[in-house]
Formats: structure tokens, C-alpha cells, sequence
């Protein structure tokens, strides 16, 4: 049995408990069991927290862009190096089955290797200018201290992308990481401190989200935000940032629609979206959750696809060949009987599922529901769990409407083997992130994010980095 380790804060270079010694309980979501704690932070160690951040941002923003680069290099390293130590932990408080927490450890060490180099890409420009003797330089210079705010579905991934790029642009980072999971963000801080990040640079707290988010944001030490999370908060805290004058990157939830058209291969489709459904037990912010498949393959597909889901192995993300693990917390299993119970009563078709599974642990049953009307919650709320909703369209008007029904844009799927259809779902899907034939979004290398009520900035691609740095414009005569 791996054993589990209880989680501190990281100040100014220090792993130490809160001022107070409070701590709060980490549960594993298979037994519902106890594993251990975290620290949990009040006012003064927040106040300790910024001013370590504060004094992290002017020694490390003085580091080269190269130099910064070895050391994130070395730090992504010893991720990879410990990631078998630190896929047990990942599971144990998360859920996921273990080769699950294994790919998102060792995909966060490429994010980390992606964003070394980006910071030695963060480029100014040089400006003609209108007369011989003027240079004009546009300077691009890390924005200042970051608030980071990150859930508990993908504790590593969600922290790394926040983490690497603020430390690739030269800013320092006070890291609000998710009370449900903070043994492997833990261990991922602890690789960067390893490789020589400056004691101040990082900071790690945990505890009372509003309570910290409501602190750290209006601080006058914080120059910028980033949040991953639902929407209602999402607003509450751009909103806050705004006030502050504060920037700030969201990225929010999502009701991701999936594209079958009728001349898809249904194989294929198959193949790629019924799996990536569950993964996760289906607690993923650009999870496939509205099916709309064309009338030529509806029957089929619904049938076939709940075939996949009703054999699906759950348990322990422990135990070897375990396909989907618990839901990471408790409350979620009362939100899907309701959202299932919902469609159901407006006419929906359960197909299988539907259930909790068992008494020990958060298990439930990966769900397929068909023929739900438009009005059900479960069509217009992200369910976030292993819930799909399966129907029928005519014509791809139709389809491309409903998908952009509601005012989430976030991930959205299609399959098709017509080079038409995909360029057209390509251009008129409302979605921050469109992936046709395959599942294609995440990597480093691409934008990461999403439109309307699924925020705005991205956590991916070239142009990630930009909403760390800030442009100053230097004008020289002589």
C-alpha cells in the first residue's frame, strides 16, 4: 500500500505548517476514508506568502531567460524521475487510475520544457522610427508577482501550466492549490525547489478559497490572476481582479458538443470519444458531454456506445487494469442522481447507468442518457462526471445550433469524413478548442482556452506567455 504524506505550506523557501497549526483532511475518494492533512493558511501566513513573493519577484526577474530555462529544464526532469512515486500519491487522493496520474506527471514535465523555452522566446521589437537619430524599442518585462488558483480534476496539470509559465516570464507565484489533492501539486513545487528555484519565487498555500482568493487578489503586491474553475467563481473573481485592475486569465467550465455526421466513421468516433468520455470519471473541464449524432448513425451509435460504457472497469485507480477510478468528492454524486433524475422525468431515455455504486467509496456508473429535451438541466449545466448525453440531428444547421446553444465555449469534438464538413464545423463551432477525428487538444504546444462564459486567455501555445509579461514602449533620441 503506498503510503500517503501529509501536506505543507511552502513559504519564502520553508516547508512548514500554518501560523496556527490548523489542518484540514485529505480523503481517498475509493474508501471515503481519511488519508491525511494539509495545512491550512490564514491571514498571516498569506501576509508571509506575498512578502516572500514579493522579494522572489525582484531576484528572479533578474535572472536571464536562459537561465531560467536550465533550471525549469532540470526541474521537469525530476518530475519525470519521480513521476512512479508520485502517480500513487496523485491517485490515492484524486481517484484516477494510476496510469491516468502517470501520463498527466509526465505530460506536465513537457509543459515545463515547452514554457523553458518560451521564456527565451518572449521577444520586444525594434520600431522604425521617423527620423535618423530616434530608436524605439518595445521591451517586454514579466508583469509582477501571480495569484494562481487551481482545482483538484488534474492537481498536477492545472498547477504546472500556471506555474511554468509565470516562472518562464520571470514572475514569482503564490500558488492556491486544491485542499481535495495537495500532495502531488506538492511534490510537482518540490521538483522546481529541487532544481534551484530561489527560495520566495514559489509559494504554496492551501485553506479557505474564498477567504484566500478574496485577500490575495485586491493585494497590492499580486499584479496578476489565474484561475481555473467554474464559472459563477470564475466571474466573481474577474470581476474582483477588474476592480483591482488586475489581469487575469480564466479558464472555466464547458458542455462540450460532439459532431457525429452521418457520414462518419463510426469506428473511429467510437474508438476515440467513448473512452475519453470516462477519463477521469468524466471530471475533465473539456470532458465530450452532448452527443449529437446524425439521424444515419444515431441508433447505432447509441447503442454501441452504451455498450462501451456499461463494460467499462471501475475500482480502485490502484488495482492493474482498473479503466475508471471514483469521483473525487462526495457532493458530486448527489448532483448527477439529480441531473439524471431530471432528464429522466422529462422524457429522457436511460440507457445504462445512472447509479452510485456500492457504499464504500464515491463510485458511480458511467451513464448514457438518450433522447434528452433541450430543457433538461443536464443539457444546459456541465454535469462533470461520467455522464453522456446521446441525441439525434438532421441536418448539420441544426447541429451546429445546438452546440452553440448555450453560452459555454470551451472544447468541442466532430467526426466526419467530408473535408466540407469538417472546414465548416471548424469555422462556425463557437468553441475556444475544436478537434475533428481525433482528440488533439492539451499539448503544450497548442492554445489551451476558452470564449464567452469558458473564460478568455489561453494556458497553451506560443502566445500563452504574453498574459505574463507587459510591453514597455522606450523611445531614445541621441
Amino acid at each position: 500500500m503506498t503510503s500517503y504524506p501529509d501536506t505543507q505550506l511552502l513559504i519564502d523557501g520553508a516547508w512548514r505548517p500554518g501560523e496556527t497549526g490548523e489542518s484540514l483532511p485529505v480523503m481517498n475518494p475509493a474508501t471515503s476514508r481519511e488519508i491525511g492533512r494539509v495545512a491550512r493558511a490564514t491571514r498571516a501566513d498569506l501576509d508571509a506568502a506575498l512578502a516572500a513573493c514579493e522579494r522572489g519577484f525582484a531576484e528572479w526577474s533578474r535572472v536571464s531567460a536562459f537561465e531560467r530555462g536550465k533550471i525549469m529544464r532540470k526541474a521537469a526532469q525530476l518530475l519525470r524521475d519521480r513521476a512512479d512515486v508520485i502517480a500513487p500519491i496523485l491517485t490515492l487522493e484524486n481517484g484516477k487510475p494510476l496510469a491516468q496520474a502517470r501520463i498527466e506527471i509526465m505530460s506536465g514535465a513537457d509543459i515545463i520544457d515547452w514554457f523553458a523555452g518560451e521564456g527565451q522566446r518572449a521577444y520586444g521589437q525594434v520600431i522604425p522610427s521617423r527620423a535618423p537619430d530616434v530608436i524605439q524599442i518595445a521591451m517586454k518585462m514579466p508583469v509582477g508577482p501571480v495569484a494562481a488558483f487551481t482545482p483538484w480534476n488534474f492537481p498536477v496539470n492545472q498547477v504546472v501550466r500556471k506555474l511554468s509559465l509565470a516562472l518562464a516570464a520571470g514572475c514569482s507565484i503564490i500558488v492556491k492549490g486544491p485542499e481535495e489533492t495537495p500532495a502531488s501539486p506538492a511534490e510537482l513545487v518540490r521538483a522546481f525547489v529541487d532544481a534551484g528555484v530561489p527560495a520566495g519565487v514559489i509559494n504554496l498555500v492551501y485553506g479557505n478559497p474564498a477567504e484566500i482568493s478574496e485577500y490575495l487578489i485586491p493585494h497590492p503586491v499580486i499584479r496578476k490572476i489565474s484561475f481555473t474553475g467554474s464559472t459563477p467563481v470564475g466571474k466573481q473573481l474577474a470581476a474582483l481582479a477588474g476592480l483591482h485592475m488586475k489581469r487575469a486569465t480564466m479558464e472555466l467550465g464547458g458542455h462540450a458538443p460532439v459532431i457525429v455526421a452521418g457520414d462518419a466513421d463510426i469506428d473511429q468516433a467510437l474508438d476515440v470519444i467513448a473512452p475519453y468520455k470516462f477519463r477521469n470519471a468524466g471530471q475533465v473541464c473539456i470532458s465530450p458531454t452532448r452527443f449529437l449524432v446524425q439521424d444515419a448513425l444515431h441508433d447505432e451509435f447509441t447503442e454501441r456506445f452504451t455498450e462501451i460504457a456499461a463494460a467499462v472497469k471501475i475500482g480502485s485507480g490502484l488495482d492493474e487494469g482498473v479503466e475508471m477510478g471514483p469521483l473525487a468528492n462526495e457532493r458530486r454524486i448527489p448532483a448527477l442522481e439529480g441531473m439524471i433524475a431530471d432528464a429522466v422525468e422529462r422524457g429522457a431515455r436511460l440507457t445504462t447507468g445512472g447509479r452510485r455504486i456500492g457504499n464504500e467509496g464515491w463510485f458511480f456508473e458511467p451513464t448514457v442518457l438518450a433522447e434528452v429535451p433541450v430543457e433538461a438541466r443536464i443539457m444546459n449545466e456541465e454535469p462533470f462526471g461520467p455522464v453522456a448525453v446521446i441525441n439525434r440531428f438532421g441536418d448539420l444547421d441544426e447541429a451546429i445550433a445546438e452546440a452553440n446553444r448555450l453560452p459555454f465555449g470551451l472544447a468541442a469534438y466532430a467526426f466526419t469524413r467530408d473535408s466540407a464538413t469538417a472546414n465548416r464545423l471548424g469555422r462556425e463551432i463557437a468553441a475556444g478548442m475544436t478537434s475533428i477525428n481525433h482528440i488533439g487538444l492539451a499539448l503544450p504546444e497548442v492554445p489551451f482556452g476558452g470564449i464567452n462564459d469558458s473564460g478568455h486567455g489561453t494556458e497553451g501555445g506560443s502566445e500563452a506567455i504574453e498574459a505574463y509579461l507587459e510591453t514597455r514602449f522606450v523611445t531614445r533620441k541621441g
